[in-house]
Formats: structure tokens, sequence, C-alpha cells
């Protein structure tokens, strides 16, 4: 009798305790209930899917984002007349490379001198393409790598930059760096170091005046230089000295390395020329080295987020 009165409390409880629960799914407890119709549940509960956390739906709107500009790009390419569309960099690292002397490239006593490299210490397919010196002022050459979105680097010497710094200016607005490849265009290893001196840090005073920044990259012309080079560009500001391991004209390619090809981090050299000089214009060489980019399955990225 004990147990059966005690059994006949506990069911009573448990069917209290259903009956609460259902009109808590009908009328409260975070569901919604249609009018004539079962309750929805409630955000995050059975019956209807959560939503996603912060880090996936950035994701999502990043991989959306990217769609977007790689949908654009192909249009520009197409614009353009390139043969492929450029593949899109990965995300730049969040700590940059350590980056060191190429073996071969050394000066005497160079520790703590501004590392000489050709090649970025990485494993994505990517490569960065700079040009040199600024002769060359071509406003389809600013439109096109607008539109395609490719990023780029510019080494200046003033003596053909001082007629129209406001090009460049232009260019800098559109994100590209100001980088420092001296005065005048001299053989570095040719002059004392006084003139090695104002050749390189009279144009971090000329780029600072006109771009509002000095460089932290100098490129030596031709890719000469010695010890004073080295030693004079860090005492004005600089931390590295990109060269390169190919450069690209509008009508072929030229190769440092020995099997003629690119490789993970290389640096690609042209250079702001014009059919007086070339057999083609700047967005005749910007096909051409594009199309060797992009066949070859690598995308170009840029510099400054690496060195």
């Amino acid at each position: 009798m004990k147990w059966h009165r005690s059994g006949v409390v506990v069911l009573a409880a448990l069917l209290a305790a259903a009956v609460a629960s259902g009109c808590a799914a009908e009328t409260g407890g975070g569901g919604e209930r249609a009018p004539g119709g079962p309750a929805k549940p409630a955000a995050g509960q059975p019956g209807e899917a959560a939503p996603k956390a912060g880090p996936a739906r950035a994701l999502d709107t990043y991989a959306e984002a990217l769609r977007k500009k790689q949908a654009a790009r192909a249009v520009a390419a197409k614009k353009w007349g390139l043969a492929k569309t450029p593949l899109a960099a990965p995300e730049p690292p969040k700590v940059k490379p350590r980056i060191t002397t190429r073996k071969g490239f050394e000066v005497r006593d160079d520790a703590g001198l501004p590392p000489v490299f050709t090649t970025v210490p990485t494993k994505e397919k990517i490569v960065f393409l700079t040009m040199d010196d600024g002769a060359e002022k071509d406003p389809e050459l600013l439109r096109m790598m607008t539109e395609l979105d490719i990023p780029y680097s510019a080494f200046l010497s003033d003596y053909v930059t001082n007629d129209d710094y406001g090009y460049f200016k232009k260019m800098q607005r559109r994100g590209v760096v100001i980088s420092n490849h001296t005065l005048n265009h001299r053989y570095l290893p040719g002059l004392s170091y006084a003139e090695q001196k104002r050749e390189i840090c009279d144009q971090q005073e000329k780029i600072l005046k006109h771009y509002g920044k000095r460089p932290t990259l100098f490129r030596p012309p031709y890719g000469n230089y010695n010890r004073d080079t080295l030693v004079v560009a860090k005492s004005c500001g600089i931390t590295a000295v990109p060269l390169w391991s190919s450069e690209a004209f509008p009508d072929h390619m030229e190769w440092r390395e020995w099997d003629r090809d690119l490789h993970p981090g290389d640096i690609v050299l042209t250079h702001f020329r014009g059919k007086e000089d070339w057999k083609g214009s700047m967005p005749d060489m910007i096909r051409q080295v594009m199309k060797t980019i992009t066949d070859k399955g690598y995308a170009v990225a840029k510099l400054e987020d690496y060195v």
C-alpha cells in the first residue's frame, strides 16, 4: 500500500512536469507559436539550425569578398587582353619571415647590415612584381593595374621622376609603396662613401618630401653594391635590399636561376619603360609577365607584406 501511494505521487509529478513543458514550448521558453500551428523552437534548440559563430561568419564573409574580387578581376583581365585571370594571392603572414643575405651576395663584415636577397622565404606559390627607375609614365598602366588589382612595388630614381612626381603620387594613392633606387642611377661601387651617401640618402629625403615617408627598401642600380653601399643605406633608414631572380620585358622573360623558372617568393624585376626602349608598351609587358606567372600557377603578392 505504501509503495502504491508513492508510485501515484511520482507519476502525478511526472505528468505535471510534462504538461508544464508542453505549455512552455507553445507559449514561452524562448519559442514562438504561429497562429493555429505548433510553436517554433527557440534559436539553438533542436528543430532549428544554430546561427554561425563569429569566426565562421567572418570566414564566409571573407570567402564571398574573395569571390567578388576574382569575378571583377576576370572582367578586367578580359578587358585588358590577358590570356588568363590572375590568381588570388593568399592572406599575408601575421609575422613576416626572417630574411638573410643570399649566399654569394655577402660583403665583408656584414653583420647588422641590410640583407641582400632575390627571393623571400615562403612556401606559398607567390611572386613579387617590382618596377624600377620611372622614366615612362603611362596612364594606361595605372588604370590597368588598378582594375586588375595586381600589387607591385616602385623603386624610383629622381633624375627620371622629377618631371612628374604627381604620376607616382597617384600610384602611391592606389596602394603602391615607393622605394629608393638612388638620385641618378649611378654605378655605386665606383663612387666614394660620400658620393654614395648623396645618391642614397638624398633620395630618401626626396621621397620623404614628395611622398611623405622615407623608404625602408632600397635597390642599387644594376644590382651592384659594396660594403659602403650597405653601410650608407642603413645609416639613412634602409632595412632590406631586394634584388631580383627574373626580369620581365614585353616580349620575353630573362632568368637569373639556372632552371629558368619561378620559385615561391621570387622577386620579379621590370622597368617603367615604353616603346622607345622596348618592343611594346608597359601594358604589353604586364600581359607578358602575368601570362608567365599565371601559367606556372603563381599569384602576385605585395612585397611589403613580407619584407
